[in-house]
């Protein structure tokens, strides 16, 4: 697994063979990232990595500059590696203290996670790996990113609601007649863009935030914002 470029340009990290999973490939990711410099600008940017699998994107983002990055992956080994390769791009990684204002709101907001945060400072932005659920996360979640990635095993059954939980329009169903109503639960900020990798079977063109389709090889994503 390798960073394309920005500040950890060519560190590369050596996955367990043991893995199932497997980081988006270089030609994907590097396509991808050229596609989303016409939408974005990630330096300086909060940015969601959604099944973060190995940390292949959250480090890519690092590197390129964005200023925080949240990472969720509910596989235990997957996310102690996570938490390896970011502690690896600096000599003294040291992790904020529980008592800041931003720790706090986030444990605050995602109780139900397995880990606590421990935002982790010296990477060039903030990287904070979190083991837990996404679905729980999402539905907790009140912060707002300006970039969100998602990268679901492409046979995972809840893919197709992805947009919705994204955008909020699932749980304003949810939360209709209450007086959550008005939050509307987005999590995405205003001129943010939400990037979906998925399998060739799915097309999310209707979705009214969609933006976008590319496919490299095998790797499908879809552009919202």
């Amino acid at each position: 697994m390798r960073i394309i470029t920005g500040k950890y340009k060519g560190r590369r990290f050596d996955i367990p063979r043991s893995f199932k999973a497997r980081p988006t490939t270089d030609f994907a990711k590097e396509n991808i990232f050229n596609v989303l410099n016409g939408y974005i600008d990630v330096e300086g940017a909060t940015a969601l990595d959604l099944f973060a699998g190995t940390g292949s994107i959250t480090l890519e983002l690092l590197s390129r500059g964005c200023e925080r990055v949240v990472s969720i992956e509910m596989d235990r080994d997957h996310y102690r590696f996570i938490k390896e390769c970011i502690k690896s791009l600096t000599p003294d990684p040291s992790p904020r203290g529980e008592g800041s204002d931003y720790s706090s709101s986030l444990n605050s907001q995602s109780q139900e996670l397995s880990t606590p945060l421990s935002p982790w400072r010296g990477v060039g932005g903030e990287a904070v790996p979190i083991r837990g659920d996404v679905f729980r996360y999402l539905k907790s979640c009140h912060m707002l990113f300006d970039f969100i990635f998602a990268d679901p095993p492409y046979a995972l059954k809840e893919l197709p609601t992805l947009p919705d939980l994204i955008f909020g329009r699932a749980r304003e169903e949810e939360k209709k007649g209450t007086e959550e109503e008005e939050t509307k639960g987005k999590i995405l900020a205003p001129d943010g863009v939400f990037v979906l990798e998925h399998g060739k079977d799915h097309d999310f063109s209707q979705h009214p935030h969609f933006v976008e389709h590319r496919h490299y090889g095998s790797v499908n994503f879809s552009i919202f914002r």
